[in-house]
């Protein structure tokens, strides 16, 4: 028996549990292995052959890797019940396939020992191992005679509520009528509704009819949108240690506003960013009220209290670092977070003949405290107390500094700090001996982030923008520091597996001479997260007996190419540049330092594991001839 795909004056309603076998047009529902039943027994060794009659080889492919018979040839079946059972799946799953690529005309034939499957019974005895052939005739290639939208969403009144144009992804006349596009213009049609505040838009109708004389499909959706829904009370359930009014507060749907499923999807991420719960989700009313009010419920489950964590890092050029913190994640009910940092580095770095020296380690210890939800849900407020020894080739700072302030998210893209700050350090170096400096000022910064993954980006940009004005209380000086910092990355190839990246900063200190400056406000380049290759914080201007330190200016820049040679394994090739000024403005009579080199990428679920590799082209003295670098993420 042979299967013909059959579409003919096809009326399907969306509130049917099941589509007729007669039509055999589930291949807009998508396939379902619910009703398949693999029987078990003896294993049912079998050989298969898929031929797929004058299709092109990308069809061939995609209808191959459909069948679990072609999928699964090399392992045997559970019995020969087993078998006639994947066959079986094999029928609808190939048809599925085919009403995926518009042929809506076409046969499919499986004989296993010669005889079609679906007339052989579940208990028949199969040779041992059986020949099973699968036979694909395509057929021709359905085009759009029709394709409407009952009920169309009106234009939005606002560029963010606008929603792909289901014309454009292929639902229009002439263009080829795959059923995934029906199925996708579907979802854009009811997601067009919903973002104009129609919670419970639906598809209420699919009209289906094929002239096979003409190798057209006429398709016809119909939507009902539904009233427009107004945000309900949401309800908090699974609470342990939160405070419920706070959490139904921080998902910021207020009482009354229109119905937004991107005010949800934010909510989700807003939740998330407490790092409270384990799970979370909303649900929301079966109808809408009289009043026009949809109800939602908040359903979540909390984490734990408490959390510790260690970690370490090592470099050729910087040594090997270890730290560890504790955190509280709710000290009193809405999501306050206190931690604890240490961290000890630089370990090795200076090993000789008599051994490690704990006074040119770097230390780090402190506390930062952050409540969430100030004045709005988006705003927070941060403050942090560190005391620091920092052991660097250019100078060793041991000081203390306290910061205050708050962050605050404007949109998914752009997010802003502002907080006050104050240090009190004593640094030593070789150009200026032993200092102590005194500051207090205040730090804004704008960060525009539209990267598509943090750890990996393929596209997408990243900007940040930031102020310092602070005065230093020894020397009695005023002072301007600012930075900015873009990124851009283009992917292409499949899946992006090849991405062009490049990174470009400047910097620059208006106000006190070098020497009246801390050194830890000037510009240095060097090291991992800068020019790859050169020692951290080695790059700089000259200072007195020829020593290296900070200066008013700064330019880094860096390319990469990278390509992702297989699932897992990654490939770089990199170059950065950096220069420093000893003015506010830079005059290039310094000398550019240029680090190349290539690294390694393992990519993980948690982002690529990378592994650098860097030249300096014009090292100084104290610069490795070759420098390593091991971290998470790419470079920038």
């Amino acid at each position: 028996m042979r299967h013909r795909l059959l579409v003919a004056s096809l009326a399907v309603a969306t509130a049917m549990s099941q589509v007729s076998s007669a039509s055999a047009f589930f291949g807009l529902f998508g396939s379902s292995d619910a009703d398949e039943v693999e029987v078990i027994g003896e294993p049912q060794n079998y050989t298969a052959e898929v031929t797929v009659l004058d299709a092109e080889t990308a069809l061939e492919r995609k209808l191959r890797n459909s069948s679990t018979l072609w999928n699964d040839r090399d392992e045997p079946a559970s019995g020969a019940g087993g078998l006639l059972a994947k066959a079986r799946g094999d029928y609808r799953r190939l048809l599925a396939a085919l009403y995926t690529e518009g042929r809506y005309g076409g046969t499919i034939s499986i004989r296993i020992d010669g005889r079609e499957a679906a007339d052989i019974a579940p208990d028949t005895p199969l040779a041992n191992p059986a020949t099973v052939v699968v036979s694909i005739d395509p057929g021709p290639e359905f085009r759009f005679g029709e394709a409407s939208i009952i009920n169309e969403a009106p234009p939005p009144q606002s560029w963010r509520d606008e929603v792909d144009d289901p014309r454009e992804e292929g639902y229009a006349p002439g263009e080829v009528a795959r059923s995934s596009v029906i199925l996708r213009a579907e979802r854009l049609s009811v997601e067009a509704w919903r973002q104009q505040g129609h919670a419970k838009a639906e598809v209420v109708e699919r009209r289906v009819e094929a002239a096979h004389d003409a190798d057209l499909l006429n398709a016809r959706i119909t939507v009902e949108p539904g009233r427009k829904a107004f945000y309900g009370p949401i309800t908090v359930q699974g609470t342990e240690r939160m405070d419920p009014e706070f959490v139904a507060f921080m998902a910021g749907l207020p009482l009354g506003r229109e119905y937004d499923p991107d005010d949800i999807k934010r909510a989700g991420e807003r939740l998330a960013r407490l790092d409270v719960f384990r799970a979370s989700r909303f649900q929301e009313a079966e109808t809408i009220g009289a009043d026009g009010l949809l109800p939602i419920d908040l359903i979540v489950q909390e984490r734990e209290l408490r959390r510790f964590g260690i970690g370490g890092s090592y470099s050729t050029v910087d040594g090997l670092g270890f730290e560890t913190y504790w955190l509280h994640r709710n000290l009193f009910g809405r999501a306050e977070r206190l931690r604890f940092d240490a961290r000890v580095a630089g370990i090795g770095k200076s090993l000789d003949s008599e051994g490690f020296d704990p006074r040119d380690f770097t230390y780090r210890v402190g506390a930062s405290f952050e409540k969430p939800g100030v004045f709005t849900p988006d705003t927070n407020y941060f403050a942090s107390l560190f005391g620091t020894r920092e052991v660097l080739d250019t100078y060793t700072r041991t000081g203390i500094d306290a910061t205050s302030g708050y962050s605050h998210i404007f949109t998914e893209e752009l997010a802003g700090r502002f907080a006050v700050n104050a240090g009190h350090a004593e640094f030593e170096d070789d150009a200026f001996g032993t200092r102590t400096f005194t500051t207090a000022g205040l730090l804004g910064s704008l960060t525009f982030d539209s990267r598509d993954d943090v750890p990996n980006p393929t596209r997408g940009y990243f900007a940040e923008a930031m102020v310092e004005p602070f005065y230093e209380f020894q020397y009695g000086n005023a002072a301007f520091r600012s930075t900015l910092e873009g990124r851009t990355y283009y992917g292409f190839g499949a899946e992006d597996r090849f991405v062009l990246a490049g990174r470009a900063k400047f910097g620059t200190l208006v106000g006190p001479s070098i020497g009246e400056t801390p050194p830890d406000k000037l510009f240095f380049a060097g090291g991992g997260g800068s020019v790859r290759g050169y020692a951290f914080r080695n790059i700089g201007v000259e200072g007195p007996g020829g020593t290296v330190i900070g200066g008013k200016s700064l330019i880094e820049g860096s390319v990469e190419a990278r390509a992702q040679v297989t699932d897992t394994i990654g490939l770089v090739g990199f170059a950065d540049a950096g220069l420093v000024g000893s003015d506010s403005v830079p005059d290039f009579g310094e000398d550019v330092r240029i680090g190349v080199g290539a690294g390694l990428r393992y990519f993980t679920g948690l982002g690529p594991i990378r592994l650098d590799v860097a030249v300096p082209l014009d090292p100084r003295p104290g610069d490795p001839s070759v420098a390593f670098y091991v971290g998470i993420g790419q470079a920038f």
